[in-house]
């Protein structure tokens, strides 16, 4: 071997090596380090506590009556059959009313919106509701309805698709940007979404309606379930029934927001007792489950005797009806429990001759603040109250200066308080229900009173 070439293997041996060595070394200092502790360091979170500016107060109207077919060039066309008589306030809510379009081709079937804006950074409290009263060939009544906030979701249990039955399904979207609406429908076969209850759009400050027999034709018990994308809408049913070539009343009413496993609805009239039709009914339906509902009816005198508690079978997505004309005449709370979430209401009526009417009593949802309430013009009218497991003061104030109202109502029962209409202020220190109840010669009707919107609690934001 020359030298040269000795040279260079004995340089190459020499990087070769010292590679080897500061390969070696690199590795043990790895492990080294990797078993040797390290610093430790803990970053807290930058936290933002946030509370969002509250928005303005907005109830939606049921709007008037609504006629279907009155016109002989338009069979499937709508009308007003009677205006509808409004109350508001208070008056320091200083609210604007905004007119709901779409419901008939001119403004005789316009509904109203209140908007009120914030005061103090707070949501303004404010409260309305309305009545109508029909006397023609084919529309015979009264009805009173709350105005209401738009929900995403709401449930409406009432009515019927069968032979003279002519129920109307009104949306109506009070804000500023289209709302479509899917409605599915619970019948004798289980749920449907009918074509004609799919993608519905209701545009900003409008009103659509939906004939209910466009959506499930030839259906006893009924119950539809509203749900909206885009922006939220105030739903409501009109049902109103023919006999024989005679109307036989006409209502319009209200939604439940979801389901629960307890329903308590406040003052219904049972004034057709006895062997024969049905006076009084209750529809109960559980859309996810098979549940026992058990329905308990307290009459509102305190003297009155309680009927045993019934046990009510619910097959999961079908409505079940529970007669109960066996009761005496007078006012009652019909209590619902269960297991699982359900939705129900509860039909009465004045007779089945000539000039009746009939109302649908829909629960009433608990109250634990201090509430402004609406009562509107009608015969007859008073607030039925409902309490849970305590004794409770309730306390009714009319806004306009007016002498308040005070009244006990015992742990589980129920208490009727005469009113005359107006806005009143709700107050009690314990939870209670309410509803604002009406009755009369051919005159029957009824609406749940909802708490006020709780304002909105602060908002941990994490940038």
């Amino acid at each position: 071997m020359s030298e040269n070439r000795m040279a260079r293997f004995a340089a190459t041996s020499a990087r070769v090596v010292a590679g080897t060595a500061v390969a070696t070394a690199a590795v043990v200092g790895t492990v080294v380090g990797i078993a040797a502790p390290w610093p430790s360091y803990t970053a807290t979170p930058v936290r933002v506590e946030s509370t969002p500016a509250p928005g303005d107060t907005v109830l939606a109207c049921d709007g008037p009556l609504l006629a279907l077919g009155r016109s002989a060039d338009s069979a499937g066309g709508l009308s007003a059959a009677a205006a509808q008589q409004l109350v508001s306030g208070p008056a320091d809510a200083d609210a604007q009313a905004e007119q709901l379009s779409g419901a008939t081709a001119d403004a005789d079937g316009d509904a109203q919106a209140l908007r009120a804006a914030p005061q103090d950074r707070s949501e303004t409290p404010l409260a309305a509701a309305g009545s109508a009263t029909v006397a023609s060939d084919d529309l015979v009544g009264f009805s009173a309805s709350a105005c209401r906030p738009p929900e995403a979701e709401s449930w409406l249990v009432g009515g019927a698709s069968t032979t003279g039955a002519n129920d109307l399904v009104v949306l109506a979207n009070p804000g500023d940007v289209p709302a479509t609406v899917q409605l599915s429908v619970y019948g004798a076969q289980g749920v449907s979404t009918p074509p004609g209850g799919q993608n519905l759009v209701v545009p900003a400050r409008e009103r659509k309606v939906v004939p209910l027999a466009g959506l499930l034709l030839g259906e006893e018990s009924p119950v539809v379930r509203v749900v909206s994308s885009g922006a939220p809408v105030h739903a409501s049913l009109q049902a109103s029934l023919t006999r024989l070539l005679l109307p036989g009343g006409i209502d319009q009413v209200a939604p439940l927001a979801q389901a629960d496993t307890r329903l308590v609805m406040p003052g219904v009239q049972v004034l057709t007792t006895g062997e024969g039709q049905a006076g009084t009914i209750v529809r109960l339906l559980s859309p996810g489950s098979d549940v026992t509902a058990t329905v308990r009816v307290i009459p509102v005198d305190a003297a009155g005797a309680e009927a045993a508690p019934t046990d009510v079978p619910l097959t999961a997505g079908l409505p079940t009806s529970l007669d109960l004309s066996g009761l005496a005449a007078g006012a009652y709370t019909v209590e619902v429990s269960a297991t699982a979430p359900i939705v129900g209401a509860t039909w009465s009526t004045t007779g089945f001759g000539e000039g009746a009417d009939f109302a649908w009593y829909v629960p009433a949802p608990r109250i634990t603040e201090p509430t402004v309430v609406a009562v509107a013009p009608g015969v007859g009218s008073s607030i039925v109250l409902a309490t849970e497991d305590a004794d409770a003061s309730v306390t009714l104030t009319p806004v306009d200066g007016g002498e308040a109202i005070t009244t006990a109502v015992p742990a589980g029962g129920t208490a009727a308080v005469a009113v005359a209409s107006g806005i009143y202020r709700l107050e009690s220190a314990e939870p209670v229900r309410a509803a604002v109840s009406y009755t009369g010669t051919g005159a029957l009707a009824a609406y749940p009173l909802w708490p006020a919107d709780a304002a909105a609690g602060a908002l941990t934001i994490l940038p």
